[in-house]
């Protein structure tokens, strides 16, 4: 296992949504959310390829409970795509809330990709949106660079983590969650619901004393 774990030259650390609206004192805060900052800032310092992601949503996105009059953060609405759990305003583009965290140290990440910037259609995963056949192009650019496998942290470890990882095993990636580099929200029993559904995806849940490098 300790061998599985090494990084190389194709693997890539992907930091996904490390954003204030996620952490402590933002409009959508996972719980510890900003706890995980140094021990993804010292992961990214033994990778070669670093990749950040961003929610970036548009003031008024369909996510938002404040878009569907009558109801509230965390209910479920049916949109033209299925349905979907309604959110408190949160990372709106350009917005401090959208913002990374500030102790975030990613000096060499080869991209920052921003995601849910269409303002009919959420999107959890980092690989397609909600409607489940809009890609955002990342699979596309790891192939063109030569990664095949992904080391995934950051926030939510329910949401869109478990969403990205899944969707890494589905475009043919080798997919590592390390959890203790992430935070869950944990709905009703989601991050239980996370770690089965990520396991049964053929991603691999890990922990960062795991990885070592040569």
């Amino acid at each position: 296992m300790t061998a599985y774990l090494t990084p190389a030259q194709d693997d890539v650390l992907i930091v996904t949504d490390v954003q204030n609206d996620f952490c402590p004192g933002g409009a959508l805060a996972v719980p510890d959310g900003d706890a995980i900052v140094p021990l993804v800032n010292a992961l990214a310092g033994g990778f070669d390829h670093v990749i950040a992601t961003q929610d970036w949503h548009p003031a008024g996105h369909a996510s938002f409970a404040s878009s569907h009059p009558g109801q509230h953060a965390f209910d479920t609405v049916a949109l033209a795509y299925g349905e979907q759990m309604l959110w408190p305003d949160h990372c709106v583009q350009a917005s401090v809330g959208a913002a990374l965290h500030p102790d975030l140290h990613l000096p060499h990440a080869a991209l920052i990709m921003r995601k849910g910037f269409r303002r009919e259609i959420d999107s959890y995963s980092i690989f397609r949106e909600n409607d489940r056949r809009t890609p955002t192009g990342l699979a596309g650019y790891l192939r063109e660079r030569g990664l095949r496998r992904l080391f995934l942290v950051g926030l939510a470890t329910d949401f869109c983590v478990a969403w990205s990882a899944i969707d890494g095993r589905r475009e043919g990636f080798e997919v590592l969650v390390l959890e203790d580099a992430c935070r869950a929200i944990d709905l009703d029993g989601s991050l239980a619901r996370a770690r089965h559904d990520i396991s049964a995806a053929g991603a691999v849940l890990a922990l960062t004393d795991s990885v070592r490098w040569s």
